[in-house]
C-alpha cells in the first residue's frame, strides 16, 4: 500500500507539457523570439527562423509563462532584424524584442488554474498576428474565454504618421506612444503610474484609441487589462504571425 501511495506521488509530480504550434503567414520569413518570464525556461534557445508557411512546435512545462514576438527584416549575415530585433542574433536567449514590437503573452496555470493570454500593442506593432487555444475548456461562457485573439489589421499601413517607423520609404512597424514621445503621461509611470491616473481619453492624443480601433481583443496601453486578457484551460495553443 505504501509502495502504491509513493508511485502516485512521484506521478503527480510529472508535469504534463504544453504545445505550442507557431505559424508563419507572411510573405516571407518570420524569425520568432521567445522569451520566458523570470523562473522560467527560453523555449528554443530564445529563438528561430520560420520560412513562409513554415510550422515550428514547442513544448513547455504547463505552468510556464512568458511571450512569443515576430521579428522581420532580419539579415542572416549579421542576424539582425529591423523590427524585433533583440541583440543580433537568431536565439535570443532571454533578452527581449527591441520595441515597436507585437508581442503574444501567456501564463499557464494563473490565478485559478487559468491559462491567461493576451495580444499586447503596448510596445507598439510590427507584425499581425494571433493566438487561440485548440480544444480548451472553460469554467464559464463569455466572450474573454477561451477565444482566438487576432490583430490582423493592416496596423502599418494605417498608422498614424507621427508614429511610423520607416525603411527604405516602406512603414515597417507602428511605435507605441511611450516609445515615441517618453512622457510619464504616455507611459503611465510616476504620477500616472495606476489605472485612476493614466486613462488614455485624457491624454494629449489618443494614441491607444487608434490599436484599438484596429484590434479590439489586443491591448492598446498598460492599463487596457479589463477588455484584452482572455483565459482557458488548454494543452495547446496555435500562434500565427501573418494572416
Amino acid at each position: 500500500m505504501i509502495r502504491l501511495v509513493v508511485i502516485f506521488a512521484a506521478l503527480a509530480l510529472v508535469r504534463a507539457d504544453v504545445k505550442f504550434e507557431i505559424i508563419n503567414r507572411e510573405g516571407g520569413p518570420v524569425w520568432v523570439g521567445v522569451q520566458g518570464n523570470p523562473g522560467h525556461p527560453h523555449l528554443h534557445g530564445g529563438g528561430f527562423a520560420l520560412n513562409k508557411g513554415q510550422t515550428v512546435t514547442l513544448s513547455a512545462p504547463d505552468n510556464w509563462a512568458g511571450r512569443f514576438w515576430g521579428r522581420t527584416w532580419c539579415d542572416p549575415g549579421s542576424k539582425h532584424c529591423l523590427t524585433g530585433d533583440c541583440g543580433n542574433k537568431l536565439e535570443c536567449n532571454g533578452a527581449g524584442g527591441v520595441p515597436p514590437v507585437t508581442l503574444v503573452e501567456i501564463t499557464l496555470k494563473g490565478w485559478g488554474g487559468l491559462d491567461y493570454y493576451d495580444v499586447s500593442l503596448v510596445d507598439g506593432f510590427n507584425i499581425r498576428a494571433f493566438i487561440e487555444p485548440v480544444g480548451g475548456r472553460s469554467r464559464a461562457g463569455g466572450h474573454y474565454t477561451c477565444k482566438r485573439i487576432n490583430c490582423l489589421a493592416d496596423v502599418n499601413g494605417k498608422c498614424p504618421e507621427v508614429l511610423k517607423i520607416k525603411h527604405n520609404g516602406m512603414t515597417i512597424a507602428c511605435n507605441s506612444a511611450c516609445n515615441k514621445f517618453n512622457t510619464d503621461q504616455y507611459c503611465c509611470r510616476g504620477a500616472y503610474n495606476k489605472p485612476e491616473t493614466c486613462k488614455s481619453s485624457t491624454w494629449p492624443v489618443n494614441y491607444p484609441a487608434f490599436f484599438k480601433g484596429q484590434c479590439p481583443d489586443a491591448y492598446s496601453y498598460a492599463y487596457d487589462d479589463h477588455k484584452s486578457t482572455f483565459t482557458c484551460h488548454a494543452s495547446h495553443y496555435r500562434i500565427q504571425f501573418g494572416a
